[in-house]
């Protein structure tokens, strides 16, 4: 009897735990922080309320017939059809109904898509799986990837406050002001959403969809890619930081300091342990989704890199394949996500690490002869 007590007790601290974490969970959509999200938010509400009425009365009705005008009271069916008053009644009363909840919805619906006189425009590119991000206005490109550390997704490590939900760069963006959204895919279809800004677009490869947001609230939001876009779907997060105006101009120059050291780094020559170094990190970023940490790749779906041809082959032709990827596969073209400099280091990597003791390195002046190769072949071809 104690021990059932105690497993009793220990059950309710449990279930008490749980209610707990669940009262941390909101019951309706994300706060808005934006007037498309209000809107939003607001004719969810109205909708909801309209269905919740219905509900009471189509089902009011239905109960109160059931138990006033059931048979065991002595009811007595009635024998009636075609009562031209109770059809046009029936008919007209729904389409009143829709047309007010038609109304509203066209209002937002309309809103969402009315992208004119923004103050700021960016490119967001969906790949397998991240997010590139161009500023026009500002010529600041950067990419964005999953920054949950994989101990975590490998239930090695301890959850995250905001697993699956970080990267390491996220978009930045002015509080105020109108940002004009232009989303495209490199790959397969995905879609970019933040549920809080209330933007959320399909990105299609060959086509240039667009939307908008303008956040009202400095603050982080979250959101994902909501089209199933293979492998590793579930982990391509969106991370949008709402920053004061001075504070988005001190982001700004921060960046392009970045790519002007980016640059200058593709002018130097480095020795191998630097190569190994960087490269270790631009492989977990870049490829180690799909050819895994250990570089074994997924036997049938993406192969594995440690002894492969490739990486144990002529160093150009490693080059060229990260440069240009493999048409018709799933291996992707870097040449434009990455940096000379960091395709050499992750080259030299691959080329060192695992069953692969090639002891060769690549440099950037390496790779930048074979994309300017590339490069001036496409219009020869042509």
């Amino acid at each position: 009897m104690k021990i059932m007590w105690q497993r009793t007790g220990a059950a309710l601290a449990a279930w008490g735990a749980c209610q707990t974490a669940y009262a941390e969970y909101a019951y309706n959509l994300q706060e808005p922080a934006s007037p498309i999200a209000s809107q939003v938010f607001h004719l969810h509400n109205m909708i909801m309320l309209v269905c919740l009425g219905i509900f009471v009365v189509v089902f009011g009705a239905m109960f109160y017939s059931l138990i006033k005008h059931r048979k065991s009271v002595g009811h007595q069916a009635a024998h009636f059809h075609e009562n031209t008053t109770v059809e046009v009644i029936w008919t007209v009363i729904p389409f009143v109904i829709l047309m007010g909840m038609a109304y509203p919805a066209a209002k937002v619906v309309i809103a969402m898509k009315d992208t004119s006189n923004p103050d700021m425009t960016i490119k967001i590119t969906g790949y397998q799986w991240k997010w590139g991000y161009d500023y026009l206005n500002e010529g600041v490109s950067f990419y964005s990837t999953l920054a949950t550390p994989r101990t975590q997704i490998e239930n090695a490590a301890t959850k995250g406050e905001h697993y699956l939900l970080e990267v390491d760069e996220p978009m930045v963006v002015p509080v105020g002001k109108r940002v004009r959204l232009l989303i495209t895919a490199n790959d397969v279809l995905h879609a970019w959403w933040v549920p809080a800004l209330g933007a959320k677009q399909d990105a299609i490869p060959g086509f240039i969809r667009d939307s908008w947001f303008e956040a009202d609230k400095i603050g982080t939001y979250r959101g994902q890619c909501v089209e199933l876009c293979g492998k590793d779907h579930g982990f391509m997060p969106i991370v949008v930081n709402v920053v004061s105006e001075a504070d988005y101009k001190a982001w700004v120059e921060k960046k392009k300091g970045a790519a002007a050291s980016a640059a200058a780094d593709n002018g130097k020559t480095f020795d191998q342990a630097e190569l190994v170094a960087r490269g270790e990190k631009v492989y977990a970023a870049n490829c180690a989704a799909c050819h895994q940490a250990n570089g074994m790749g997924l036997p049938g779906t993406f192969p594995a890199i440690s002894g492969s041809k490739v990486a144990t082959g002529p160093i150009d032709a490693h080059i060229e394949v990260v440069l240009n990827g493999r048409p018709g596969t799933a291996m992707a073209a870097f040449g434009k996500q990455l940096s000379d400099a960091d395709i050499a280091a992750v080259v030299t990597y691959q080329r060192n690490a695992w069953a692969n003791k090639m002891g060769d390195a690549a440099q950037p002046a390496q790779v930048a002869a074979l994309r300017g190769g590339a490069e001036a072949a496409a219009p020869a071809a042509q």
